[in-house]
């Protein structure tokens, strides 16, 4: 099966699995022109046998698939600038060599390079706003500028705002908080963010992202929370456990299995993801979000 894709962040196989399945397929073979090590390594987590194969001109070439848990270093200039996202009132984020700050789980700031190789702090969420914001407010000093964003979306990144723009932007994230703040709501004593498997292409787009958390017996838990419809869930959240289970502090360190939840509206659910959840090697518990979307 061809995945036609336009990234490397591993994306079609969920889709390629519910075929295979559909069609009593023994063996699935995978072609993509991008992604191909992240995909073989997805792969490498189901019962059902799946081969990745590269596009080399007119030839195809197995996969190998990447390590796990690999990202970019942060740059220690950027980490300097910590202090004004901090100070803004916005979350700090580390994820794949990236600084940002968020609010309840919406990117509102980012350290960046500039075109002389200052690095500055940037306000806004996307590039494009950033930029915009840049343009009418660049007079203003940056913690000042980061406190009135931080203190916009606060206020309508609610549920009781279900129609603003900033609601439909990284619901799968504002999930993800949502849990941090109530941790409880799944049977966990703690939970906090965590960097995902593969840095998300965009903030347009839904991307699941994943957390680490913690039973009261203290046993640990990796997490992955999603909003709509996505055949890539299952494979990413596999993925998720491959990158964290071996973090320091996670799991029991005698390379026991670390439980994995997946955590989705109820409605998004569906027979094929939960079909593509039976074929992982290792189990998966498909949890019903219990909050109402934003």
């Amino acid at each position: 099966m061809l995945i036609d894709e336009t990234t490397d962040d591993g994306r079609g196989l969920g889709a390629a699995i519910v075929w295979a399945l559909r069609n009593d397929v023994e063996e699935l073979n995978v072609v993509a022109e991008r992604g191909t090590g992240v995909l073989a390594r997805r792969a490498g987590e189901f019962v059902l046998p799946i081969r990745v194969w590269s596009v080399d001109g007119t030839s195809l070439v197995a996969a190998v698939a990447e390590p796990a848990g690999l990202r970019l270093p942060v740059d220690p200039r950027h980490l300097e600038l910590v202090g004004d996202i901090e100070a803004g009132g916005a979350r700090l984020l580390l994820e794949h060599g990236a600084v940002t700050g968020d609010v309840r789980g919406l990117e509102v700031c980012r350290v960046v390079d500039g075109d002389d190789r200052a690095v500055r702090l940037e306000v806004g969420v996307g590039a494009h706003d950033r930029e915009a914001f840049a343009m009418i407010h660049g007079d203003r000093p940056t913690r000042d500028a980061l406190a009135e964003v931080v203190a916009t979306v606060t206020a309508v990144r609610d549920v009781a705002v279900p129609a603003h723009p900033l609601n439909r932007l990284g619901a799968e994230r504002f999930l993800r908080w949502q849990l941090e703040e109530d941790p409880a709501a799944i049977g966990l004593e703690s939970l906090e963010a965590a960097e995902p498997p593969v840095a998300r292409p965009n903030l347009k787009d839904p991307t699941p992202c994943a957390a680490t958390g913690r039973r009261r017996d203290g046993s640990s838990v990796i997490v992955v929370t999603s909003v709509g419809i996505d055949l890539d869930v299952i494979p990413y959240a596999a993925d998720a456990r491959l990158a964290l289970a071996g973090e320091p502090g996670i799991g029991s360190g005698d390379g026991s299995l670390v439980d994995l939840l997946v955590v989705a509206p109820s409605r998004d659910l569906v027979t094929a993801t939960r079909q593509i959840a039976g074929c992982l090697r290792q189990p998966v518990t498909l949890v019903p979000s219990p909050f109402s979307a934003a």
